[in-house]
């Protein structure tokens, strides 16, 4: 209940502040700043991210340094760039002082490279070794994903020395929901639970009460395995280490659900050739140089499925009907395939596709797609001879039906493994390529079939 309080609390000031955005001189600069304050760096993330581009910066200038940087880890890259260019070497290390080290270097890696050795060059040599670490690993890895700052203990001490070092520290990094164990080589042994440590017995050894069969994460791992393996197995934090075994940094389930939340944006934006990291509120040449090369492609696809019916335009001429029915053919392969190729996709993302099942899949689907197609064949083809009292043109739609069903189904059953092999994101070329092999495919075998069935 406190939760769903605060929020609703937070979207009523952000309604406030809107407010006053929308009639401006109504309210005044003070007045604002004070709403601002009582956001959550996330909610006034969401409120830049939401405004116009004169506002947004309007809005940017009321903030502290303090806010500034927790608000710049909350903002989508485009939006974080735009403010980034305005900021100096010792603007941004101040503004950025409490983030954590993971946090920091996302910021650093989209700094140009004269700005982000100044940066570097800014920081003390334990900062700086902890920053260059985590740049040093591409950022979609384990590696990019984790934060240096860990607390390692021996499995040798007894829980009383462990409990009186961490009196020491005053304070543990956040998220901390177990110690890491590793040898004096720093090799990970596993994990004391925080739990353990403050119900067992002060005289025991670390060694008796940790968990050793939790698997540490390689630190080349891809981050959606890592947020796979975090939901399987409903971790909290997970230590991280290098080909050696050796510790190099823990992984915290806040960078975790970041990587969940952009696959969720990236599978919703990406099949219209749009970037999780666009700008809403871009400006319009910048937005419309984006989109045009999408539009391109599209209109190129098109150009073909136009040729494959321009080399029927006798046949069509011929037989007027045709061109009533042929849409109907591309639409049920295009959302055939579709269907087929959302499932791939998926299995492919959450790993429950590999090689080993991807034949019985493929053998699965085309039997799918051969039942499906009996069905609506028989269904368009009594259509079509009743409406235009010819049941060969009822035969022919029939006949184009089933095989275009039965192409998407394959197409789509393989397209997203081939575009992978290729290096391309099946997710955003996927359903162009699938779209133009059923309207092809669609087009020849019912003209085709119409040219021959009419001769």
């Amino acid at each position: 209940m406190i939760g769903f309080n605060s929020r609703q609390h937070g979207m009523e000031l952000q309604k406030q502040l809107r407010e006053i955005i929308r009639h401006q001189g109504s309210g005044s600069i003070d007045e604002t700043r004070f709403l601002l304050e009582s956001l959550w760096p996330t909610e006034i993330a969401s409120l830049l991210e939401s405004s116009p581009l004169k506002v947004r910066r309007v809005l940017w200038e009321l903030l502290d340094e303090e806010d500034a940087g927790q608000v710049l880890q909350h903002l989508h890259d485009d939006v974080r760039a735009e403010f980034l260019e305005a900021m100096d070497a010792e603007q941004l290390v101040a503004a950025t002082d409490d983030l954590d080290i993971d946090d920091f270097a996302d910021i650093v890696q989209q700094l140009p490279d004269t700005l982000s050795r100044q940066v570097l060059a800014s920081l003390d040599a334990s900062d700086r070794a902890r920053l260059e670490a985590v740049l040093s690993y591409p950022e979609d890895t384990a590696g990019g994903l984790m934060d240096t700052e860990t607390i390692t203990v021996r499995p040798r001490h007894s829980i009383e020395i462990v409990l009186r070092y961490l009196r020491l520290r005053k304070e543990l990094p956040h998220t901390t929901d177990a110690l890491i164990v590793t040898n004096d080589r720093q090799e990970y042994a596993g994990i004391l639970p925080i739990s353990k440590l403050l119900t067992s017995d002060p005289s025991v050894t670390v060694r008796e009460v940790m968990n050793s069969e939790v698997e540490p994460i390689r630190y080349d791992l891809p981050d959606t395995e890592v947020a796979r393996i975090f939901s399987d197995l409903d971790l909290v934090s997970a230590p991280v280490v290098d080909d050696h075994g050796k510790v190099i940094g823990r992984i915290t389930i806040d960078d975790v659900v970041d990587v969940i939340i952009e696959d969720a944006e990236e599978a919703m934006l990406a099949p219209a050739g749009l970037d999780i990291e666009d700008d809403t509120f871009a400006p319009i040449f910048k937005a419309a140089r984006r989109r045009a090369l999408w539009l391109t492609i599209n209109l190129l696809t098109a150009f073909l499925a136009s040729a494959v019916i321009n080399i029927f335009e006798a046949t069509i001429a011929k037989v007027v009907a045709l061109a009533v029915l042929m849409p109907i053919v591309a639409s049920m392969g295009g959302i055939a395939g579709t269907q087929t190729l959302t499932l791939v996709i998926r299995g492919l993302a959450t790993g429950q596709i590999g090689r080993a099942n991807l034949f019985y899949l493929l053998n699965r689907e085309f039997v799918v797609a051969v039942v499906n197609g009996l069905l609506m064949a028989g269904f368009v083809a009594a259509a079509a001879a009743l409406v235009f009292q010819d049941a060969m043109l009822g035969g022919v739609i029939a006949i184009a039906m089933v095989v275009n069903l039965v192409m998407a189904a394959v197409a789509g059953s393989l397209l997203p493994s081939m575009l992978t092999a290729l290096r391309i994101d099946p997710a955003i070329a996927g359903g162009v390529v699938l779209t133009t092999i059923t309207d092809v495919t669609g087009f020849f075998v019912f003209l085709g079939l119409a040219t021959w069935a009419y001769a």
